[in-house]
């Protein structure tokens, strides 16, 4: 049983912890419209209960922190970041942007303009400030398209595209989510991290990497099935759950081991 096992690996590592989250596909289940995406209540409630349990709780994910903000309190100690880590909100509800990302705004905003006249009606455009990300999952027959269009827009730029779910996201370079997962790891003895898509490979390698500097770090790379585009993560993971539903089932086995372990400081 999977949460059985969940449960071994905490076990197996020591305090302080972590755990780190991606929000679509893990915490909320993929949507056609994007702003339509919200968490599942009850792995929310899960996710807050850990919050209160452990060192560290964030969600590491693509979505700007306004967006993450409608769905995630700032009062229950979870820590936000958005846009790969380009922007933050710490637990104090402050948020923050990467200041060398602010100079990268007015050329993604002349690419969302661009991508609202070039691309095909089917193509959903989502603006995201600092990034800008094309969304072809209500029309997949537009994919190379879509490709195609995003490798001549950012030649010569220094935009950096990346691939998702049915997605296309041309964002700036400096931050992404092992860039994340190093920062907030670097003090702790064991670390969890949640993914779906091919973009978790990289807090995945994180992990890893910090493992490979001190043998006695503990980590678990947990792998949210994704028929689209998972099979990558996937083959990486310690753990890999099916469903939401079994997300959930470790998640409370994990919070119901930590509650008797008593809290972390």
């Amino acid at each position: 049983m999977i949460a059985a096992e969940a449960v071994a690996r905490l076990r197996a590592g020591e305090p302080p912890r972590g755990f780190f989250f991606d929000f679509d596909g893990v915490l909320a289940p993929i949507r056609d419209d994007p702003d339509a995406s919200a968490p599942e209540p009850r792995l929310l409630d899960a996710l807050y209960r850990l919050a209160t349990l452990t060192r560290r709780v964030s969600v590491v994910s693509a979505r700007p922190v306004s967006f993450l903000s409608r769905h995630i309190a700032p009062d229950r100690h979870v820590t936000l970041f958005g846009l790969y880590g380009l922007e933050r909100r710490d637990v104090n509800g402050d948020p923050a942007t990467d200041a060398d990302a602010l100079a990268w705004e007015p050329q993604v905003r002349r690419l969302v303009e661009r991508a609202r006249t070039e691309l095909p009606p089917g193509v959903r455009v989502e603006d995201k400030r600092l990034s800008l990300a094309l969304h072809y999952r209500e029309a997949p027959y537009l994919r190379s398209a879509v490709e195609q269009w995003a490798g001549q827009a950012v030649a010569g730029t220094g935009l950096q595209l990346i691939d998702g779910r049915m997605v296309v996201e041309l964002r700036p370079p400096g931050h992404d989510k092992g860039s994340v997962i190093e920062e907030q790891v670097h003090d702790l003895s064991s670390a969890w991290y949640f993914g779906d898509d091919v973009s978790d490979l990289q807090a995945f390698r994180a992990l890893d990497q910090r493992a490979a500097r001190d043998p006695a770090f503990e980590r678990v790379r947990v792998a949210v099935a994704n028929p689209e585009s998972g099979q990558p993560l996937r083959a990486a993971a310690d753990l890999v759950v099916e469903t939401q539903e079994e997300l959930l089932q470790v998640l409370e086995a994990v919070a119901g081991e930590l509650n008797r372990l008593g809290r972390e400081a």
